[in-house]
């Protein structure tokens, strides 16, 4: 019943954000290091691209760097159930895999958002960035978040360690941001880069970002409609990666 799926939802997702709530350093680093971050490189970017476009460039970049090492919040907190048995005591249950993803991904979806508009925010005020279409680029914002928790729950269902996923996610954020023209514009890059840079979601993360800042609605929807795709396969991905024999949970 949908009202039955409803409150085990809720339970999942305040249990979840309990869990959280008792190890706020994280959480924090990721709210905190971004702010020194673009404070830090926008005196770089400025000098090279000018005022406004190199405000733009630094915290599109931060933006797009430092979610994607946030990804590691959802796949952390599936990987730590999987490693304390959870699903085993899961299995037989009523819960369904779509339930427990959603659990553990809207929390995570609260603080990734909090993070970008944190950013976006100390942008304007601090340095005055343009936002005349926020609108645009609430669509971004969202569309690149439900990406991020794709990938992050796809990640949580297949490694086997924290070491793992800490590599996963470190060296693949890192890839994907730069390949992306996150921290350095795609023309600055060898010419490889540009062609092979589409195949990151970091791209499309940065391209609608940009537009989005633009008013180029058109650039907008399709940077969310592609990483609104990467969302839907990854979360697919790992809710099959759930289910066993008869629906049931496995013990991965």
């Amino acid at each position: 019943m949908p009202r039955e799926s409803a409150a085990r939802l809720w339970v999942l997702i305040r249990h979840n954000v309990l869990l959280m709530a008792r190890e706020p350093g994280p959480l924090l680093s990721r709210m905190i290091l971004p702010l020194v971050f673009v404070t830090l490189l926008r005196p770089l970017y400025t000098a090279g691209q000018g005022e406004s476009a190199g405000t733009e460039q630094a915290v599109v970049g931060t933006l797009v760097t430092f979610s994607l090492l946030a990804l590691g919040i959802c796949g952390s907190a599936i990987l730590t159930e999987r490693l304390g048995r959870t699903w085993d005591r899961l299995r037989g249950t009523v819960l369904r895999p779509a339930e427990l993803l959603a659990g553990k991904a809207v929390p995570a979806l609260a603080v990734l958002l909090a993070q970008q508009f944190t950013v976006v925010g100390f942008a304007v005020c601090a340095f005055d960035l343009s936002v005349p279409h926020p609108f645009l680029l609430l669509g971004v914002l969202l569309s690149w978040s439900w990406a991020l928790l794709g990938l992050g729950a796809l990640l949580g269902v297949l490694v086997r360690s924290l070491g793992a996923l800490s590599a996963a996610y470190d060296i693949g954020g890192m890839l994907l941001s730069s390949v992306g023209g996150a921290l350095v514009p795609l023309a600055a890059l060898p010419a490889w880069a540009a062609d092979v840079a589409p195949a990151s979601p970091g791209y499309w993360a940065v391209r609608g970002m940009r537009a989005a800042l633009a008013g180029d609605a058109y650039a907008v929807a399709e940077s969310c409609g592609t990483l609104l795709c990467v969302a839907l396969v990854c979360g697919v991905a790992a809710s099959v990666r759930l289910v066993g024999r008869g629906g049931r949970l496995v013990a991965l």
